[in-house]
Order: C-alpha cells, then structure tokens, then sequence
C-alpha cells in the first residue's frame, strides 16, 4: 500500500527553526561563537536553538535573521509546506497491473500515482521468470529509461539492439518502436520510467 508524505511526523515548529537557522549558518562557512557575539547570546543558547532544546523569543529569531542575512518570512516560509506530495511506496507493495502484452511469468507493478490531472511520469518494477516468453513491440509518448536490476537480455529500440546486464541503463524515444527482444537470464527485473511530453 502505498504510503502519503504525511504519514511520517511532521517536524516541531523549533525542530524546523533549528535545521533551518544551522543550515543558514553552516552555508555562509560562520560558526557559532561568530553569530551569537554579533546577535548578543550566548554560545549554548543558540547551540540549544538549533538543537531544538529550547523554544526562542520572536527577538532572537529576529536578532539571528539579522545576523545571517535571512528574512524572517522566508524562515518561516516552508514550515507549512512539509510532508506535502511525496509518495512511498514499500517494498513489493507497488500494484499490481496489466498492460498489452503481460502474459504469464511478465508483471509490471506500478511504484507511482501522479496527482492532478496531467499524468508527467510513470515507474514500475518489471519482472520476467518466462526466457521463452515473447513481446510484442511497444511505442507510446515520450521518453523512457529503464535500468536493469537483476538477469540478462537484449533490449531493441527501432533497428537497435542492446545487451544489457545487472547495473546497465538505457534511455530512449519511447514512440520509437522498442521492447525486449530476447530475455538471456531469468528471472529478470527491471525497472522502467516513462516521462511524458507535457507540451
């Protein structure tokens, strides 16, 4: 079952000051003992600031904003958007679904949904146990890559044809005829995402 973004906890608002205050100061090379001389508090306390050990005053905030150059709206900015569109999708929880050409021994889960109305990309996990198996030719919109986790085969893309082993990746055209061409070693897995052309 695939899993929403908010299901993990969402960060306490002095969690997120502290990543976001440390991350400021890290990214302009200042270390603590600079920023809380010129902001006029102690080491520990924005040591505990940015450890999340201790809530802050909205005037040392605005003194720390002041310091590392940062608008004290924009450090506020992303606290409300945290957690909002991502999607996990557990291991061999993807589902299950039947496209031309899945026949016995050939699966394809689904590892993704888009929202909205525009569906921009697909991924799935392909497997293959059948070497005797033959597929028909695909061609759709598009680019596709695909990445070869686990067997052998020789992919084909037009007039192409490309072996291809563990770790090997290929990109291509996806309205240029393509498909498996002759699967080598089973069982076979094979990850695949298709970009859609949005224009």
């Amino acid at each position: 079952m695939s899993k929403t973004a908010d299901a993990p906890p969402k960060l306490k608002l002095e969690q997120y000051l502290g990543l976001q205050i440390r991350r400021q100061r890290q990214a302009q090379g200042l270390k603590i003992t600079d920023v809380s001389r010129i902001a006029g508090i102690s080491q520990g306390m924005l040591s505990k600031i940015e450890n999340a050990q201790v809530s802050t005053s909205l005037d040392t905030l605005t003194r720390l904003c002041d310091v590392l150059g940062l608008p004290m709206s924009k450090l506020f900015s992303q606290y409300d958007q945290q957690g909002g569109g991502a999607l996990l999708v557990s291991s061999g929880e993807g589902l299950e679904v039947v496209r031309r050409g899945t026949e016995k021994g050939h699966t394809y889960q689904l590892l993704n949904h888009t929202r909205g109305p525009k569906k921009s990309f697909e991924a799935y996990l392909i497997t293959m146990d059948d070497a005797a198996e033959e597929f028909p030719t695909f061609s759709h919109p598009g680019t596709e890559f695909i990445h070869l986790l686990d067997g052998r085969l020789i992919y084909r893309h037009g007039n192409q044809l490309y072996p291809m082993g563990p770790g090997d990746s290929l990109t291509f055209d996806a309205e240029v005829p393509h498909g498996p061409e002759t699967l080598i070693e089973v069982p076979l897995r094979l990850l695949s995402i298709m970009n859609y052309d949005q224009s």
